[in-house]
């Protein structure tokens, strides 16, 4: 989630109270001072605050986002009209002097000081990561970034980055980018053809409107990263804006029409961030509440006066929010964060008071830095100055990110905070090099009565490298990686083994399938069979449409009728081997609903001949389990979780419950050599068990061969 920019300092905010709404003849200037507006701002930054903070019963803080749009629409639609009326042209260097001046010195700052917070309490694993964040937030261009992440499978499971929020200010900048210069274009050709101006300015936001809302309409339901793009943003801006070209009009209502209308804005607004479940949708139709409501407040409260919401909006306590909202934002987030890296998960109590804490620097920014650099007489009177202080912030920040990532020690050197991480990750090969340590190996016969499975504070040496595990994954190491990513539709198809062997085994799943392939390659090349992999990101073997993201996961479902149709056709296995996390089934999420369509499935697969062995889903940890070793070298069962309690989530359950039973399946349950102990070690036989939360890293995956073909034997043997 995030906010728009602009907002937080487009009113002009003066000492004095506010005036009186203008008589109703004469339209309110952009410039007056709305305290109703500084009041709006208040209002959606405390949403997403709130929302950020986990407060019950308001899953959709985040339409604060879409208020600050529309707010910023209008804000500086109004400023260039007033221009354009007034002076009868349009400065661009002016224009963007203003907007430097006002946003880069108080956004480098926070993005300086995001590093520092990044060094001292983020675990170094995030270090890399965040240095690019800031990077891409300081170019504004950390939308896009964000768009790429959210279909990325690796990066949409990572831990939220410490700088995402930056995202929006992105979207803004980048319609300033197009909309004066569209503004300029239709001033003169509206004097060139002798035409008014109003109509045209609204014929120019209609053209950037109408094609971003449809297009809007159409990605959403289906593609999450359409939260992020500017392309789907642009028609909530140029609503905004529309709402200033009209506000002549606007301000002239009757007041009885102008009161009612303003209030069912603001309530428009509350019930949006009260009623809607998820982000799916956005911002689609369902942006229309918080949108629309936020225009009706902005348009109606001049002709609404003292008995519309300004009654509530311009109290000053809303009102100071209002003003320190911007740096309110951009502190909030990297507190947080930091917060969560160092405590662990918060509380609603904590998070709550994390999010006060981080008025301390907000109110700091505003006042020190905002403020003085806003009212310095020399970058007003001097756009040139302004533009080259906006470009320093910028290169600065930019810099400061480039030169933390390049300061990043080795992941091979040992730092003397986790001295005792050794090791690092194997290069590229279609599998995880076996590691001199034994894995799995070291547990023996009999993993749950080893001493080796049992959890240590400290071990001599670990591979892969805690901080670089994430990287410790089969689609990574692979020369040629066949797990095919969310958004394709296409299955690659991996082979191991012995090419002409007289047994073909399948592998079919998501990427809890294909965190096995490295053990699976063992066990071909041991055994002289042939392995073929078909594995998808979030994409478990079914005949039913799951969702994600709260989208209908369609190339899921196009994937696995195409898998489905080699499988019975020229690519037919003499074994199926499935497996993959839980899911919610569209229409009917829950444990039972995923059971029955797993249960469907392979009995379909079985009708036809080909036996169905499914490995049990490996345990799921609430935490990042090789950021946690990471922090914790000296203390590593802190980071040993109940045995129960992990193998109780997940797929595990639901696939259980589906292959009671059933003929023709198999389950094979290798969770003692993953969790042998009552609480589950992050580190076995001097190997990092897990690369995140659920995923085995691929050096460990290696090392189940032994057991995983000592399991498989006797069912091919059986065939």
């Amino acid at each position: 989630m995030a906010i728009a920019n602009e907002l937080w300092t487009q009113a002009r905010v003066v000492a004095a109270p506010p005036p009186p709404p203008a008589p109703a003849s004469r339209p309110v200037s952009p410039r007056s001072f709305r305290g109703d507006i500084e009041g709006l701002r208040a209002v959606a930054v405390l949403l997403v605050l709130l929302g950020h903070a986990g407060v019950p019963h308001l899953p959709a803080g985040f339409v604060g986002v879409d208020v600050f749009f529309v707010i910023s629409g209008f804000l500086i639609t109004g400023l260039l009209l007033e221009e354009l009326d007034q002076r009868g042209r349009l400065s661009l260097a002016a224009f963007y002097a203003r907007r430097a001046k006002r946003l880069l010195p108080a956004a480098a700052t926070v993005l300086v000081a995001t590093l520092v917070l990044t060094y001292f309490f983020l675990p170094r694993g995030r270090w890399s990561t965040t240095a690019w964040d800031v990077v891409a937030s300081a170019c504004y261009a950390m939308n896009w970034r964000m768009a790429g992440q959210s279909v990325d499978y690796v990066a949409a499971n990572s831990a939220p980055s410490i700088a995402q929020h930056f995202w929006s200010l992105a979207v803004e900048e980048q319609f300033y980018l197009v909309w004066p210069l569209l503004l300029l274009a239709l001033g003169w050709f509206a004097r060139r053809r002798g035409r008014g101006h109003r109509g045209l300015y609204l014929l120019g936001l209609a053209l950037i409107a109408i094609p971003s809302f449809a297009w809007a309409l159409y990605v959403s339901p289906t593609d999450p990263s359409a939260y992020y793009v500017t392309t789907t943003r642009m028609w909530e801006l140029a609503l905004g804006g529309a709402v200033a070209v009209t506000a002549a009009r606007s301000s002239r209502s009757p007041r009885l029409v102008a009161v009612p209308l303003a209030w069912a804005g603001l309530l428009a607004v509350g019930a949006s961030a009260v009623l809607i479940g998820s982000t799916a949708g956005f911002p689609g139709y369902a942006a229309l509440g918080p949108t629309l409501g936020t225009a009706a407040v902005i348009a109606f409260g001049p002709a609404a006066g003292r008995a519309g919401p300004a009654l509530l909006l311009g109290r000053q306590p809303l009102r100071y929010v209002g003003g320190i909202s911007y740096s309110l934002y951009l502190w909030h987030w990297p507190v947080l964060i930091a917060a969560q890296a160092q405590f662990g998960d918060l509380g609603v109590g904590a998070a709550l008071a994390v999010v006060a804490v981080s008025a301390i620097p907000a109110a700091l920014t505003y006042h020190l830095v905002e403020n003085p650099v806003r009212r310095s007489p020399t970058l007003t009177d001097q756009p040139a100055v302004a533009l080259r202080v906006g470009a320093v912030c910028t290169g600065a920040a930019a810099l400061a990110g480039l030169a933390f990532q390049l300061a990043i020690p080795s992941a091979d050197s040992p730092t003397p905070a986790s001295s005792v991480i050794m090791g690092q990750v194997p290069g590229a090969s279609t599998q995880a090099a076996p590691p001199s340590a034994p894995g799995a190996a070291a547990l023996g016969s009999s993993p749950r009565t080893s001493r080796a499975g049992l959890p240590v504070d400290r071990v001599d040496s670990i591979t892969p490298n805690p901080v670089t595990a994430a990287r410790d994954a089969p689609s990574l190491l692979a020369t040629k990686s066949c797990h095919v990513s969310l958004e394709s539709s296409t299955p690659e198809v991996c082979v191991y083994g012995k090419k002409d062997a007289a047994t073909t085994i399948a592998l079919v799943g998501d990427s809890h399938a294909d965190q096995w392939v490295p053990a699976m390659r063992g066990v071909a090349e041991t055994n002289g069979w042939r392995i073929a992999t078909y594995t998808k990101s979030g994409c478990p073997f079914l005949t039913a449409e799951i969702t994600q993201n709260d989208r209908p996961y369609t190339s899921c479902t196009e994937w696995n009728r195409k898998v489905r149709e080699g499988l019975l056709g020229g690519s037919r296995p003499d074994l199926l081997i499935v497996t993959n996390a839980e899911y919610p089934v569209r229409g009917e999420p829950g444990r039972s609903a995923m059971a029955r369509e797993m249960r469907k499935t392979w009995s379909g697969m079985v009708a036809e001949k080909i036996p169905v062995v499914v490995l049990r889903d490996t345990p799921l940890h609430l935490k990042d389990v090789a950021e946690c070793v990471s922090k914790n070298p000296n203390r590593l069962t802190k980071c040993a979780n109940p045995r129960e309690e992990v193998l109780g989530r997940g797929g595990g359950p639901a696939q259980e419950e589906a292959a009671d039973g059933l003929a023709g399946v198999r389950l094979v349950d290798l969770n003692d050599w993953i969790c042998p102990a009552d609480r589950c070690a992050p580190v076995i036989g001097g190997v990092l068990v897990w690369r995140d939360a659920h995923h085995l890293t691929a050096t460990y995956s290696a090392t189940l061969a032994g057991p995983l073909g000592t399991a498989l034997k006797p069912v091919v043997a059986g065939l």
